[in-house]
């Protein structure tokens, strides 16, 4: 389908870390990624919402950003597609494919609660024929991270969703590595994972057949918490202790960014 596709590579998966904005983007990319990923909470932050606040013209507008930023193949987390109905995902995705994305992902989570697996597929469906050849479609299984701990379930809906011909499969809030397993087994099709914490590592999810691996928001707060923390520093202590984390990310700004 695309040199993006040709990157997800059971048992040897693609690292696609999670850019929040163009500098992130391009220093990401300079550290020798592969594909870069967007967040939708990352993103969200940067205009100080909260995720899935965004709204689709933001979320695109930020998309066409990373891709004229990087030199890289760029996923994007398009949400629910942005619609209630396949048509209106439809759209998107043609929209997402004029950005020059490579990717992007559809979930079955409607902001209020999980699409039914038939609704959902049709979903699916109706993006990967808008993506055609130009935008590897990653479906998303959304349970586990709603609260509805059905391993079957997920697995049955990404069964369905491959059906539907998504080319890549993706269930955020994994964790044990046999569920990991179990998902990988259980479908054909290259499955993506969300690191969290306490989970398996990439060795354990490569060895398992995993494709590809992201982060999510994890490194946009990661960043927003060094803010905090040096911040706090200079409210109540008037120190300048944050000085010390300062100089890896000046070096990367001076070599990635000039």
């Amino acid at each position: 389908m695309s040199a993006f596709a040709d990157l997800h590579r059971p048992g040897d998966p693609l690292l696609m870390p999670n850019a929040w904005d163009a500098g992130s983007a391009r220093i990401l990319a300079g550290l020798g990624f592969a594909a870069i990923a967007t967040t939708s909470s990352g993103f969200a932050a940067t205009l100080g919402r909260l995720d899935g606040d965004a709204g689709r013209d933001a979320v695109l507008a930020h998309a066409r950003a990373l891709v004229q930023a990087t030199p890289v193949p760029v996923s994007a987390d398009l949400e629910n597609g942005f619609a209630s109905d396949a048509a209106g995902v439809a759209e998107t995705i043609r929209l997402a494919v004029d950005t020059g994305l490579a990717g992007a992902s559809v979930e079955d989570w409607s902001g209020e609660a999980i699409y039914p697996v038939d609704v959902a597929a049709e979903r699916v469906a109706a993006a990967v024929e808008a993506a055609g050849d130009a935008l590897v479609v990653t479906a998303r299984a959304e349970n586990l991270i709603h609260g509805v701990e059905d391993l079957d379930d997920t697995i049955a809906r990404l069964q369905a969703y491959a059906q539907a011909g998504a080319p890549v499969l993706f269930a955020p809030g994994l964790v044990r590595i046999a569920d990991v397993r179990a998902v990988v087994e259980a479908v054909d099709r290259p499955v993506s994972f969300l690191l969290r914490p306490n989970g398996p590592t990439v060795a354990e999810l490569a060895a398992a057949g995993v494709a590809r691996i992201s982060v999510g928001g994890a490194f946009a707060f990661a960043a927003l918490g060094a803010l905090v923390d040096a911040a706090t520093e200079l409210r109540d202590r008037g120190t300048t202790g944050y000085w010390a984390n300062t100089e890896t990310g000046l070096k990367a700004v001076r070599e990635y960014l000039a």
